[in-house]
């Protein structure tokens, strides 16, 4: 019985399009994805990314759920730096009183230091190596786009002036503390979070290291989903950091991972590849720091000028692209699961043409299940 396939949305816009038609995109997708068997439909939260609507999760899901029945919703990640812990189970909790039981709030650490509050540092990364048949490629430095900048200018607007943002694990204390509600002090007086406490949500962390969100998720017992789309080098040191970390809760007995992929399926691999051709482009945008571009046309991607520079920045996105047939795919994703031992797999495709992302998503699912 193959694992549970579960989709990855960024709400994308692409060239010649705009914000309602990515938005109409999603909606439908969501509504494909329910058909086609897909247990999970997430959403993201990116902020001044020209290419991506999906900058208000629990908005864009209330709205998903409105046109689904019974599929999983849930925030890949809602992120915490950016929001009291109050605002966050508020949100969740107001979903949860219309759509009782479908959602899953997804947590993440919103670009906040890469090393963990234990002062634990993850190990130095690698050489491109195959381990099992899985490329773990060389990583990517992302501290020269985090210090640019732009990345200033938009950090100044995602925060109050002076305020300082609780770190991960401060901020899941907080959340967890309302979610269970009422939360009283030393004096005995009462806050309880209306709507939110008692809400009935699945809690995940998200993480692209073995650092702070891998080993919070392990300690407090809560499933942990690990980016090999994002950050593919450090894939298997998120994986095993969580489970040398996890201790049983009461939500979870045993470790549960979910590992992220982008893919894309067509009837054939030289069609994919056809398909897939605006990929690069779209990675080296946001590689480069502008945040992702609309993604761009088959024809604007096969009239781009690559530098060897470019593609040294995109390559390790490029070469953990899953591309091809349905068989050739799943060959891939079976190769990513026994590897990581995922438990679930979180499926991510973007392609110019709409009629191109949903046929993918479907073929890849008749295949899965096949």
């Amino acid at each position: 019985m193959p694992v549970p396939l579960s989709i990855l949305d960024l709400a994308p816009l692409v060239s010649g399009g705009d914000v309602p038609d990515a938005l109409r995109r999603t909606l439908d997708l969501a509504r494909r994805a329910e058909q086609f068997g897909y247990h999970r439909y997430w959403v993201a939260e990116h902020h001044f990314t020209p290419g991506v609507a999906s900058s208000q999760p629990a908005l864009l899901l209330g709205q998903i759920a409105a046109v689904t029945g019974h599929i999983r919703l849930g925030s890949g990640a809602v992120q915490t730096g950016f929001l009291t812990g109050l605002s966050i189970v508020e949100q969740f909790g107001l979903l949860d009183a219309l759509y009782p039981g479908r959602f899953d709030l997804g947590l993440g650490r919103s670009g906040q230091a890469r090393v963990s509050k234990t002062g634990q540092a993850p190990p130095p990364p690698q050489g491109e190596r195959v381990v099992d048949g899985l490329l773990i490629p060389k990583h990517f430095d992302w501290a020269p786009i985090f210090a640019s900048k732009r990345s200033q200018l938009a950090g100044s607007f995602l925060t109050q002036p002076g305020a300082q943002p609780l770190g991960l694990t401060e901020a899941l204390d907080q959340i967890e503390a309302l979610l269970a509600g009422p939360v009283t002090d030393d004096e005995g007086n009462e806050v309880i979070a209306t709507p939110g406490a008692g809400a009935d949500l699945e809690v995940w962390l998200l993480g692209s290291s073995g650092g702070e969100s891998a080993r919070t998720a392990g300690a407090r017992g809560l499933p942990f989903a690990a980016n090999y789309h994002v950050a593919p080098a450090k894939v298997l040191e998120a994986v095993q950091a969580y489970r040398e970390s996890f201790v049983p809760s009461a939500a979870l007995k045993e470790p549960r991972v979910m590992v992220s992929a982008d893919v894309l399926v067509a009837e054939d691999d030289a069609t994919a590849r056809h398909v897939a051709k605006p990929f690069p482009v779209w990675v080296r945008s946001i590689r480069t720091g502008l945040g992702a571009v609309p993604f761009p046309s088959i024809e604007e991607a096969e009239a781009f000028a690559w530098t060897d520079q470019d593609r040294a920045i995109v390559a390790d996105r490029v070469d953990t692209q899953f591309v091809g047939s349905p068989q050739t795919v799943v060959e891939k994703l079976n190769t990513l699961q026994r590897v990581t031992g995922a438990d679930e797999l979180l499926i991510t495709t973007i392609a110019h043409d709409h009629a191109d992302r949903v046929r993918s998503y479907e073929l890849l699912a008749k295949e899965w299940s096949a």
